[in-house]
């Protein structure tokens, strides 16, 4: 009997372990079926597309953002690049032709990053100075290019990316697909990549990585740069979305990147954390915001679910770390 009972037990132990540590997709698939039981609306292609569309230009950002967290930093300024740079894109789409404004973008994007990554790795100045000062500057700058209104697309590239972001290819988004090869990629260079490798050394012990002769700081300047790079990305789709570029647009987005960062089960701290799991966070938020739209439940409620969600996941990540 002791011997039947110390099975059940361990079996027990087995399964809340096994729910724990892939809580994300638990959430996520409990998510799904409580939006289908709640609303006959939430299957429809319209819904799921409309959906898909609106955690692209976020979900982008947060891959940026979790490539930083990964080494113990963290970019604030993500959310005032995607508004400086939605700006800069539809200037750019009216005045040349579509290539270079796309390259322009993000070669913008990157400089922006740099920017930050040179104050963080070789000033030493901590990641939330040094990023929220950018943050500060890159919604200024957003503001005073645009004298404060939206920049419309007014040309055949424009037109062309427009039509492009607002379609789908075999019923999935096209900006869904663009940000479903990020996160691929993403997953592919954190697991199989010396790059991706090194950076999740560098979070789980810059000293130890320091010593051991990686270039901490050739590497924490490239990680701020690929952030701004992919908000430049972020910011393109998101303006191709809705025709203009505005410099109200990002805002609070990298309060929800880190949010979505931190449900896919990364640590804060660094050294822990994948491109998979941060879909998974991605769309548990995306799946929140649409739940409570369908239910029509006012905007500033929703920023207390999306806390709670936050703390519940911190917490599985500190019950996890002690199995």
């Amino acid at each position: 009997m002791n011997t039947s009972t110390t099975k059940e037990s361990n079996g027990l132990a087995e399964i809340m372990k096994f729910v724990i540590k892939h809580n994300t997709i638990f959430i996520f698939i409990l998510l799904v079926i409580f939006s289908a039981f709640i609303s006959d609306v939430f299957f429809t292609e319209t819904n799921l597309s409309n959906l898909l569309k609106q955690v692209s230009g976020i979900g982008v950002v947060s891959i940026a953002m979790l490539i930083v967290i990964l080494t113990g930093g963290i970019d604030l300024s993500v959310g005032s690049i995607v508004a400086l740079l939605a700006v800069t894109f539809a200037i750019l789409v009216n005045m040349v032709v579509l290539p270079v404004a796309i390259l322009l973008t993000i070669l913008i994007g990157f400089a922006l990053g740099s920017f930050s990554g040179y104050l963080v790795a070789y000033q030493k100045m901590a990641p939330f100075i040094a990023t929220l000062a950018l943050m500060t500057i890159a919604r200024g700058l957003g503001f005073i290019y645009s004298k404060g209104s939206p920049v419309t697309f007014d040309s055949p590239g424009g037109a062309f990316m427009s039509d492009f972001a607002n379609n789908s290819t075999l019923f999935v988004p096209n900006i869904a697909i663009v940000f479903f090869i990020i996160v691929a990629m993403a997953a592919v260079m954190l697991k199989y990549n010396v790059f991706g490798r090194l950076v999740i050394a560098m979070g789980s012990n810059e000293e130890a990585s320091r010593l051991s002769g990686i270039k901490v700081s050739k590497y924490k300047f490239l990680v701020y740069a690929i952030s701004g790079s992919l908000a430049a990305v972020a910011a393109i789709i998101t303006a191709s979305r809705t025709n203009l570029g505005s410099p109200n647009m990002g805002v609070s987005w990298e309060l929800d990147a880190i949010a979505a960062v931190v449900i896919g089960g990364a640590s804060l701290n660094g050294g822990r954390g994948n491109a998979v799991n941060t879909l998974m966070g991605v769309l548990i938020l995306g799946l929140i915001g649409n739940i409570l739209n369908l239910l029509n439940v006012p905007s500033y409620p929703q920023q207390v679910v999306k806390g709670a969600i936050i703390i519940l996941a911190v917490l599985f990540q500190k019950i996890e770390s002690k199995k």
